[in-house]
């Protein structure tokens, strides 16, 4: 009887650990490269070691992020190419996870989006793939919120 019920017990947590492995491996996220390094959204909250939050109150952010409707204008292009796929994010030795939180964690940033200035980040985005609200928590995510780009891919 002993061994049917620690039998019982260990098999949802199989499942469950199964079903989690085949989440992270089978659902397409967005994801971009920064040299070695790629950066995917999750939507498994506790795998991401980095949290953003966004707030439609521009004095709660730790940073602001623009969106332009000009490619020249902006220090991030995010363009994509819906029928082509791309491995950018499975070439780098090192992988970030990023989450979007329904609310503001500790030490992570809150993202104030908007058309309008002044911002940390100007962002230009046309895709299919991702919206605005996950390019600037993976461009925020990756960087932490400071410091500028050089090059990323998709």
């Amino acid at each position: 009887m002993l061994r049917f019920k620690i039998l019982a017990s260990v098999v949802p947590l199989l499942a469950a650990a199964v079903f989690a492995r085949a989440e992270i491996g089978s659902v397409s996220h967005p994801c971009i490269a920064f040299g070695d390094t790629s950066v995917e959204l999750t939507s498994l909250f506790w795998t991401a070691g980095t949290h953003v939050a966004f707030t439609e109150d521009p004095a709660q952010a730790t940073v602001r992020v623009q969106v332009t409707d000009n490619a020249d204008a902006a220090d991030f292009v995010l363009v994509d190419d819906p029928g082509s796929e791309t491995d950018s994010c499975q070439a780098g030795p090192s992988r970030r996870l990023i989450s979007i939180a329904a609310q503001p964690v500790d030490g992570g940033q809150v993202i104030y989006l908007s058309t309008d200035g002044p911002a940390d980040y100007r962002i230009y985005v046309r895709s299919k793939t991702f919206s605005q609200r996950e390019a600037a928590a993976l461009i925020v995510g990756a960087r932490g919120g400071h410091g500028h780009f050089q090059a990323a891919s998709l």
